[in-house]
């Protein structure tokens, strides 16, 4: 045996066969299991283990085989491969060689290498065997690579080896196998493998030889058992697009996106799909007749554009093989499928461990912050939470990577493999195409730089050299703004936080904010604020859908039948893309309460939402005007209060998610109460049925006078500390020249509130009060006076959590 140092990585080649195992030279993959990972790879092993353990439920796994190592090793030792390599390698350490000349030295010696008889005979007999099975004279096939050492939890090995795809017949599947053989030596596997610590030489190929599914006629992509940006464990994301799914895995189109809550899944009557997002997927991979191409790419049509790939029940059976699959592995996985158009059946054709946040350590969180606001010129796909900024490096394609500069943004059209020696110097990455599942986001995921894939213009609208600075920090989408800005790092310890016996919640407007913070240590969200799914989402006042026939503004008709083309029914536009936003919110705390407030835009706010103006009236003062539970019962808004109430509905009921409570704002009088709770019962959102709970928000003078009576039609309270002190006061919150007498802890508020707690407790002690407002946020002094008069929760902004939540805890300590 000889010792090659190959970079940092000593590299032991086996002269004689190198690793050789017992076993022939290929194996039906239906003979496989996790204990064959060092004969066929992790790929292959994967799949037979899904074959020979999960097909009896119903999971489908294309049949096909696999070469083994030993057939590899034989392969090179009878070629005299073994001490062509060595001296190689050996001239390569010695400088006399570059790392592309001794790859590609390698790789031609591979592919000129003949075929032992005996492993050429297994082949094609198992070929043989396969075409018998689905009664074919050449059966079309993928060829797919899978390393001795690929797919181990610790690296992704994300495209490092090649696929084939539409094989048929047995020279040209001998032809490719050898190719994925010789691709185990491309430079990119090369240098991958030296930085993972991986031998090269110790390193095996096996080919997974399996049936077609006949994507091409239909659909497919990768989906993953764990949230691939936070690490939230309990969702699924799957992406879609028409073709094969090649095209996914490069990042060369923008798939659509679906999110599935996964512990709702075991319940057959659910349906909790919490998002559905249309890429644009430009183009489709499809077989290719004649000539020397099997497959090709050709542009989708502009119906398949704006169509989702996957219809409702196919997303939730593919969501729920994810689930079983990370039960089956214990572990999170990451895997592709497939659609046959001929069949309309799905399959699933890999699975691996997830690489990237399945290893993050859960003990501290970071955040990152904008602290200067400046102009977006792109959005895309946030990859990470982090910000970064420098000048832009637009590189048009792998021919160029040389004029890369170290530090800088990457801005193309989309990267390969290729790509990652200037990725790894990359500050951030900007892509033109690509999803999640993309070679981009996956790379850059592994290395810790923000990137924003899918913007579909970067390229054309960033400008080389220009200075940038890229925020994947504002959730799910992400931004490159003009210009250097300044931005905050900050590291949370979430080690040794207290405990505490009041509930500490969450404040969340933004369905991606809640799970950029999942980690918190808090027990619900006391407050998520309906507008901002309705103004940032929908952007479509309610009655525009409601009453369209009725809407004189053309240009606000247009541009919701753009916004709902999708949608025969308008009005269904709003409820679904309702529900799943505030279901996001909801699934991110499942199984702890999370109060959403309906909706308490003021009129002037109304009005700026797409075809909002012609319903809204004109106020002098919208504060105390036409706003929150006077909306409700109102003829004026009555029908847009309806959808609402559907969304909710749909949350609670389809999706599963009953941890939702609903929250009434603005309730002035008793009567007002009475006339809300009715319009909620007569849009299926009856009080006490399905354990649904109604809370009030406390933020007008008459909900503490009247503090004994509301307490008896509702189940809850919410303090709302801004237009509390407002009406207290009697002071405008906006004005600049009041500002010095606006403050929470006014004595006047403190009574208020301290008279509320008292009373509700002594009239309905089950009737839980909680705080949603500023206060507790800005004033931990506050959050310590609430908490010695008994308050049940407070809700805070994400920041200020761990910060109040040890003041809660100090406070109570010196209490007992």
């Amino acid at each position: 045996m000889s010792l090659i140092k190959t970079g940092s990585v000593q590299t032991r080649f086996c002269l004689k066969g190198g690793v050789v195992n017992n076993g022939s030279y290929v194996r039906p993959l239906e003979e496989l299991s996790m204990d064959d990972v060092q004969k066929v790879g992790g790929k292959n092993a994967a799949l037979g283990s899904m074959i020979q353990e999960l097909k009896q439920e119903g999971i489908r796994v294309p049949d096909g085989f696999a070469t083994t190592a030993r057939a590899y090793w034989e392969v090179i030792r009878s070629n005299g491969l073994d001490e062509v390599f060595q001296d190689l390698f050996t001239r390569y350490e010695s400088g006399s060689l570059s790392l592309s000349e001794v790859g590609k030295s390698v790789r031609n010696r591979i592919l000129e290498a003949k075929w032992p008889e005996a492993i050429e005979a297994d082949v094609r007999r198992a070929y043989r065997n396969l075409c018998e099975r689905y009664k074919d004279e050449a059966v079309d096939v993928a060829v797919r690579s899978s390393a001795t050492a690929e797919d181990l939890p610790e690296a992704s090995f994300a495209g490092q080896q090649e696929t084939f795809l539409n094989i048929s017949g047995e020279q040209q599947l001998l032809e490719s196998v050898r190719k994925c053989f010789a691709s185990l030596f491309t430079d990119r596997a090369i240098s991958y493998r030296a930085e993972k610590g991986f031998d090269h030489l110790k390193v095996a190929l096996s080919a997974g030889v399996q049936k077609m599914v006949r994507s091409d006629l239909a659909g497919s992509g990768v989906m993953f058992s764990i949230d691939t940006e936070t690490g939230f464990p309990d969702m699924i994301i799957i992406n879609a697009a028409w073709g094969l799914g090649e095209n996914v895995v490069q990042g060369s189109v923008t798939p659509d996106e679906y999110r599935v809550f996964k512990p709702l899944l075991q319940e057959e009557t659910l349906m909790p799909i919490v998002e559905k997002t249309v890429g644009a997927k430009e183009k489709k991979m499809v077989y290719s007749e004649g000539g020397t191409k099997t497959v090709k790419n050709v542009i989708t049509s502009v119906w398949e554009q704006s169509a989702l790939v996957l219809q409702d029940e196919e997303i939730l059976q593919l969501a729920r093989w994810a689930k079983r699959i990370e039960d089956h592995y214990q572990k999170p996985m990451d895997m592709e499928w497939a659609k046959d158009g001929d069949s309309g059946a799905l399959f699933l054709v890999q699975a691996r461990p997830e690489t990237v946040q399945s290893q993050k350590e859960a003990t501290s969180l970071k955040h990152y912050t904008l602290k200067q606001s400046g102009e977006w010129v792109v959005s895309g796909l946030s990859i990470g939470d982090a910000i970064a900024s420098g000048p832009v490096c637009r590189i048009k394609s792998a021919a160029d990577l040389d004029q890369f500069e170290p530090d800088s943004i990457l801005v193309t059209e989309m990267t390969d493999p290729d790509w990652v020696p200037i990725m790894k110097q990359a500050a951030g990455i900007v892509t033109d195409h690509g999803g999640r599942t993309c070679h981009a986001a996956i790379v850059s995921r592994e290395l810790g730089i923000p990137a924003l894939v899918g913007t579909g213009n970067a390229t054309q609208v960033l400008h080389h050299q220009e200075d940038v600075t890229i925020s994947c920090a504002e959730g799910e989408e992400g931004h490159v703004y003009l210009g250097l800005l300044d931005y905050e790092e900050q590291e949370i310890d979430l080690a040794e936080i207290p405990k505490t016996r009041i509930r500490i919640m969450m404040n969340i407007s933004s369905p991606n904010a809640a799970y950029r913070w999942w980690r918190l240590p808090c027990q619900g969200i006391g407050l998520a604020r309906m507008e901002f799914v309705i103004n940032n989402v929908i952007k479509i006042h309610p009655l525009a859908l409601t009453r369209f026939n009725k809407l004189e503004d053309n240009e606000a008709r247009e541009r919701i039948r753009q916004l709902t083309h999708r949608y025969t029914d308008k009005e269904e536009y709003f409820v679904e893309q309702l529900a799943m936003g505030l279901g996001k919110i909801a699934a991110s705390q499942h199984p702890e309460p999370v109060v959403i407030r309906m909706s308490d835009f003021k009129t002037n706010e109304y009005a700026n939402l797409i075809g909002g103006a012609q319903f809204e009236p004109h106020e002098n003062n919208p504060m105390l005007g036409f706003r929150g539970a006077s909306r409700y019962y109102s003829e004026a808004y009555r029908d847009g209060f309806a959808l609402e109430c559907r969304a909710i509905r749909r949350v609670r009921e389809t999706m599963g998610l009953k941890n939702v409570i609903v929250m009434i704002p603005f309730c002035r009088t008793l009567d007002e109460a009475d006339q809300v709770l009715e319009v909620l019962a007569d849009n299926g959102l009856q009080q006490g049925k399905n354990g649904l709970q109604v809370y009030v928000m406390c933020e007008i003078p008459s909900n503490i006078l009247l503090a004994d009576q509301f307490a008896l039609r509702f189940d809850g309270f919410s303090i709302g500390s801004n237009d509390l002190t407002q009406l207290i006061l009697g002071v405008d919150r906006d004005s600049s020249e009041l500002g010095h007498l606006f403050d929470e802890r006014n004595e006047a508020v403190k009574r208020a509130v301290k008279s509320l707690l008292e009373t509700v407790k002594s009239v309905k002690p089950e009737c839980k009060v909680g705080i949603c407002g500023q206060a507790p946020s800005d004033y931990p002094d506050f959050a310590a006076f609430l908490v010695q008069e008994g308050i049940d929760s407070i809700s805070l902004n994400p920041d200020s959590v761990l910060e109040v939540k040890r003041k809660v805890a100090e406070t109570e300590k010196r209490m007992s």
